[in-house]
């Protein structure tokens, strides 16, 4: 039996144009639910236009630049956010042994490199070609993109790197080396986002890994919604300080120490 064809034609996009509204995106009757528009560039200001309607890039080699905008969508509500026992413990081990470091935008195109060569669970290869990565350093340098390292004894063990517009977080990928070091690194970009008042982090798409730490789908217009109010808030500083494991522990940390 053949495929039923897509409910509406996908746009296609020349460099520089709108992109259609977000509730015009394939359905679920659809070959790629959430699929939105074709084309375009990914230059800064066609990156931040996208992303500031809730519209993200996502293809993979031999295609076209894919844009986005998924319904549901899955989000981490950092007051959600579940710091599961064992982590916990592995956080406050390596603190108390003053073993580890958290360091924001300490080398953000190296991250944006380490998550293009970690292949996403179950996939081949890796979405963030030579073309996207360029595009989110160029983003970086722009004061758009943010990193988030996890640094043990003095070697960085893992690390993510994210969106920011406004008081809004969109993560993008994470990478490890050693053992929980992306799952550290996620556990203090939430405690940052607590310490900072930014409740959501834009996960994309569902996955079972972010629905076991809290993540949950919202519909799109809740979303879109909730984005609208937090973009017309500043952006914080990236800078990690050590009192903002606090947010997460629920314990007093001076330096890296935790007070007793």
């Amino acid at each position: 039996m053949s495929q039923a064809p897509p409910s509406s034609v996908l746009p296609w996009l020349a460099p520089g144009q709108a992109f259609p509204p977000v509730e015009s995106a394939w359905g679920e009757g659809d070959p790629a639910p959430g699929l939105l528009a074709a084309g375009g560039v990914l230059d800064v200001t066609t990156l931040v236009a996208a992303y500031s309607k809730g519209i993200f890039p996502w293809y993979s080699a031999g295609q076209p630049i894919l844009w986005w905008s998924t319904h549901p969508r899955m989000v981490l509500q950092v007051a959600q956010f579940r710091l599961h026992r064992s982590l916990r413990k592995s956080i406050r081990s390596l603190l108390q042994a003053d073993r580890l470091d958290i360091r924001m935008d300490h080398d953000v195109a190296r991250i944006i490199q380490a998550c293009a060569q970690a292949p996403r669970d179950g996939q081949q290869g890796t979405w963030i070609l030579p073309a996207m990565a360029q595009a989110y350093t160029r983003l970086a340098s722009a004061g758009a993109v943010h990193s988030v390292e996890t640094w043990i004894d003095g070697e960085l063990a893992g690390g993510l790197y994210a969106v920011n517009l406004g008081r809004m977080v969109f993560g993008e990928s994470m990478f490890s080396r050693q053992s929980d070091a992306s799952k550290i690194a996620l556990a203090a970009l939430v405690a940052f986002c607590r310490a900072h008042d930014m409740p959501w982090i834009d996960c994309q798409q569902e996955t079972s890994h972010l629905a076991s730490m809290g993540a949950q789908a919202v519909p799109r217009e809740a979303f879109c919604r909730h984005l609208r109010m937090v973009l017309e808030q500043p952006a914080p500083h990236w800078k990690f300080e050590s009192l903002y494991w606090r947010h997460l522990l629920g314990e007093a940390v001076s330096d890296g120490k935790f007070l007793t």
